[in-house]
């Protein structure tokens, strides 16, 4: 651990296509161009030595460090503090607008602010997560780094109009690029560095950098006043909602569940996933987050996005349904799954693992929340036209065909199919969903068979979901294991929350999946899921819980477990997928499932507490 900073010293920027993220020592240490899910150009987060950096910190050894965002926006500011001065780099990539494009920019300004500042600059990208050689060549007015493959990265000098020192301290170590600048207060210079550049390296007067700084801060601010939340923990809410816009792909509104791949959850484990890909369930549930914020335009591209993947679907012989569980975000369904064998995993955690096997995974549920997003889109004026109507029909003709069978359920098990209560859950949710947007609209419908087919479903759960000796709902039919997951059933409308089975169900869970507020998924030594190890608390369950708690009218409860849970947020306000019990985060980071539940539970909260 000592050569891989925490994975919650991290703070993220991106330009709505692409991602990197930037330690507290003013590392980049993850960038991937020009998607989301394209190969890294630096990946120093999984391979310290192999996979590549951008790094701007100081040249005196002892120093203190502090992050924050400049308020409203996704632009990054990292401070360092010495004896000498202060100085403190600002980190942000411009918004590169809905139209796909290679060309990505990261700006780093590095400003003195106190004293006298000397920062060390290095770049030392490594292509292809390090799989491709490339060659350095320096110019007058800056440099290109020239990859075997052919992409390139260029580094544009920022600077004042009569300062020709940065063109002098150009240094090229083995095919890397060093700098050093020294700067007294009031002074800044700064780089570009440009993927898909579309011009050699050149110059970038302070001006031009400012006003990209402006236009990038307005852009923030602009798209956040939008929102219409006013209730508590506003700040905490609006950060979460920035993350989500930054993990959004602008030209197809998909929602990756992370920007990064193969980080822990256990450290030194196997549980090492690819998250850069759109889940149907994770980006389902962002329609409610984002509708209830205020946020239309980002709901409304995604449900178009969803509706896409729908019509392809019903043209598909696939078995395991109409619709896959991910896509990568351009609608793509070739997922495979790799091992990048040359890289040791964060903190040596292997394997590396990029693509996601998963993909080809039979999970019910992802109806349920699909159906149940178009529903909630449409109470909120979104229309479901002909085709869109005649595709999920089609959906729900193969999924009364196919709600009974066992599945590998909402946590991507590898240990064999199970049936699982929450597959069920959501089952029931998809007929009763096409039930009502059927009914609203006069639409035709096999009403008749959905009726029929939901009712079963309620039947079934209710006999054999239901554990009369744990007195709760349990994870898999025949199984004494819990599962939070279930803590939806009420949220859906399953089950009322005032229902003594879910009030006992909620006890046991807080008996048996709940440490100091933090819930964990399920008991993996009671459960097993085909895989080695053991993990933290997950921190979707965690707010899951508190909107559990809060309609069941557990105000007090839900309250203090939320307020716990921002304690474990990084210094940001960022949450990555799950906690280990000294409270450091692991896994992808940040999770998009996180900052949607942590939305959705701060209104669901707020109202109950309003009303009490």
């Amino acid at each position: 651990m000592d050569d891989y900073p925490l994975i919650e010293d991290h703070g993220l920027i991106g330009d709505l296509q692409t991602a990197a993220l930037v330690t507290t020592e003013g590392v980049i240490d993850w960038f991937c161009s020009p998607r989301f899910d394209s190969p890294s150009v630096f990946g120093a987060l999984l391979d310290k030595d192999k996979g590549g950096h951008c790094t701007v910190r100081p040249a005196h050894p002892t120093h203190s460090t502090k992050q924050l965002y400049l308020p409203d926006t996704a632009i990054l500011i990292t401070r360092f503090m010495t004896e000498a001065g202060a100085g403190e780099v600002i980190d942000f990539m411009p918004v590169t607008g809905t139209t796909a494009t290679d060309r990505h920019r990261l700006v780093r300004l590095v400003r003195c602010v106190r004293g006298t500042m000397t920062f060390d600059v290095e770049i030392a990208p490594r292509f292809d997560y390090g799989r491709v050689k490339h060659q350095l060549h320096i110019t007058p007015h800056g440099a290109v780094f020239a990859a075997d493959d052919g992409t390139e990265l260029t580094v544009h000098p920022v600077r004042e109009p009569d300062d020709d020192r940065l063109a002098d301290v150009l240094m090229d170590r083995d095919a890397d690029l060093q700098v050093t600048l020294t700067l007294t207060a009031g002074q800044q210079r700064g780089l570009v560095l440009e993927t898909g550049a579309t011009e050699p390296p050149r110059e970038i007067r302070r001006a031009e950098h400012e006003r990209l700084f402006d236009e990038t801060a307005g852009f923030w601010r602009s798209w956040l006043a939008q929102s219409r939340y006013t209730g508590r923990w506003r700040e905490v809410v609006e950060r979460s909602a920035i993350t989500l816009k930054l993990m959004t792909f602008a030209p197809s509104g998909a929602v990756v569940a992370a920007p990064t791949a193969a980080l822990p959850e256990q450290l030194g484990g196997e549980r090492n996933w690819d998250y850069r890909f759109t889940w149907i369930r994770d980006a389902s549930f962002s329609v409610y987050a984002l509708l209830g914020l205020g946020f239309t335009e980002e709901a409304r591209a995604f449900i178009i996005w969803l509706g896409d993947r729908v019509k392809e679907g019903v043209r598909a012989d696939r078995s395991t349904g109409p619709l896959d569980i991910m896509y990568t975000v351009d609608g793509s369904s070739d997922l495979s799954e790799q091992i990048l064998g040359h890289w040791e995993g964060y903190a040596g955690s292997a394997p590396v693992r990029i693509g996601n096997g998963a993909a080809t995974q039979l999970q019910l549920d992802i109806y349920g929340e699909a159906l149940d997003s178009i529903y909630f889109a449409h109470r909120h004026g979104f229309e479901v036209g002909h085709g869109g109507w005649t595709s999920l029909r089609t959906d729900l003709e193969w999924l009364a065909d196919n709600w009974d069978r066992a599945e590998e359920g909402i946590w991507e098990t590898r240990g064999g199919r199970q049936d699982f209560t929450y597959g069920r859950v959501m089952s029931w949710v998809a007929f009763d969903r096409a039930l009502r947007l059927a009914e609203a609209n006069g639409w035709p419908s096999a009403a008749a068979r959905w009726h029929a087919e939901r009712d079963a479903v309620y039947e079934q759960v209710m006999a054999r979901g239901w554990s009369e000796q744990r007195q709760a709902f349990v994870q898999h039919y025949g199984s004494e294991v819990l599962d939070s997951s279930l803590l939806r059933m009420a949220t859906v409308g399953f089950i009322t929350p005032g229902d003594p089975m879910w009030a006992s169900t909620l006890d046991a869970m807080e008996d048996e999946l709940v440490s100091d507020s933090l819930v964990y998924r399920y008991d993996p030594g009671a459960s097993p899921d085909g895989l080695r190890g053991s993990e933290g608390t997950f921190s979707l369950c965690t707010f899951m819980y508190v909107d559990a708690l809060a309609r069941a009218g557990r105000t007090n409860r839900a309250r203090l477990v939320f307020e716990k849970m921002m304690g474990y947020a990084n210094h940001l306000g960022l949450y990555s997928e799950e906690i280990d019990p000294t409270g450091r985060q692991l896994g992808n980071f940040p999770q998009a499932f996180t900052h949607l539940a942590l939305i959705d539970s701060a209104i669901t909260l707020n109202d109950a507490l309003d009303k009490r």
